[in-house]
């Protein structure tokens, strides 16, 4: 379990973070990865390009050492990682019809492993419960996080961290 971790009591506020660059970025997802843990779901939104996979590295190799190897599920739409909990990353871009989230396994996942699911607009209407939700846009030379679903402790941080 990460080691801030906090049962997961999501905040109806939305931050907005200015991320102008990759370094920011990684920083953004570090503190992000401190405080989730099993059975917490991050959704991540945004055009293509705007860093989704990004994020999604940099979290899971916070938890598995920088040199892990961490592939985009693009083609194969899920990874999964053994850090101190299951890690599951979905890129459901290519998914070409909702049972196919069925067959990946993806609804046994929810609210046992950190899901971190890029395009969640293609889950249809599965339930997920209460989610981390972070839509990234281009802003600049660099990108803009509209964060919201934050637990207090999280919002505290990216908020110590990133405010103007």
């Amino acid at each position: 379990m990460a080691q801030n971790h906090t049962p997961f009591t999501p905040d109806s506020g939305t931050l907005q973070i200015d991320l102008p660059s990759a370094d920011a970025a990684t920083a953004f997802a570090e503190i992000c990865a401190q405080h989730l843990g099993a059975g917490d779901t991050v959704l991540l939104s945004g055009a293509v390009g705007t860093g989704k996979s990004h994020f999604a590295r940099a979290l899971i190799r916070h938890h598995l050492g920088p040199d892990t190897d961490v592939p985009s599920p693009s083609f194969t739409l899920v990874q999964v990682y053994a850090a101190a909990f299951e890690i599951w990353h979905a890129d459901l871009y290519r998914l070409t019809y909702t049972g196919e989230l069925a067959e990946l396994g993806l609804d046994e996942a929810l609210g046992q492993a950190l899901c971190l699911i890029e395009w969640p607009d293609r889950l249809g209407d599965m339930p997920i419960g209460p989610a981390l939700r972070i839509d990234l846009a281009y802003h600049g030379q660099g990108r803009l996080a509209q964060v919201s679903g934050a637990s207090a402790p999280l919002r505290a941080a990216l908020t110590s961290e990133f405010a103007p």
